[in-house]
């Protein structure tokens, strides 16, 4: 279902534009999103030798570019989701723990791999596992999270959200 009431963020799929309407207060997430899929797909491809420059140096820039995403945007992103919406989804949306809890896995998934993709070993199939690993965890959240969130919680406790979403995960100027 979607709500024209809402927002507008663009997400890529299959290397085309799609636009999802998303509740205002999942916008910044889903803006990292956003950055993440695109990421992710150059991972993917780094990994596979498709994409220039190729080899060692490649996979260098791309193991560099993946730790600065992760540590500009991904370690605040996970304590977002752990810390306010996961705990709201929890105790708002029966029967999402499952989901959650696989959630949780990936983010600790991410952050374990941190320190092989600091020490550059194993590239290939690290960027390859991370970029495919953070896909995956992505369109999880957006075809089946954010559409729980939505459908279930009520319009105050959102807005609450994603003022607290907009607190953590906002640039301080």
């Amino acid at each position: 279902m979607v709500r024209t009431h809402h927002s507008t963020t663009p997400l890529l799929q299959h290397s085309n534009l799609v636009t999802i309407m998303r509740h205002p207060s999942l916008q910044l997430l889903s803006h990292d999103h956003h950055h993440g899929l695109a990421l992710a797909l150059r991972c993917r491809k780094q990994g596979l030798g498709q994409i220039k420059p190729m080899g060692a140096v490649g996979l260098r820039e791309r193991a560099k570019e993946f730790l600065e995403f992760y540590r500009a945007s991904l370690v605040a992103h996970f304590k977002a989701e752990e810390e306010i919406l996961f705990p709201l989804m929890r105790a708002q949306v029966a029967g999402c723990g499952e989901l959650l809890d696989q959630l949780v896995r990936d983010h600790e998934q991410l952050r374990l791999a941190m320190p092989q993709l600091e020490a550059g070993t194993g590239l290939a199939k690290l960027i390859f596992d991370l970029g495919d690993l953070l896909e995956r965890h992505i369109r999880k959240e957006e075809r089946e999270l954010f559409p729980l969130f939505e459908s279930r919680v009520e319009a105050a406790q959102a807005e609450q959200l994603g003022a607290k979403l907009k607190e953590l995960l906002s640039p301080v100027n």
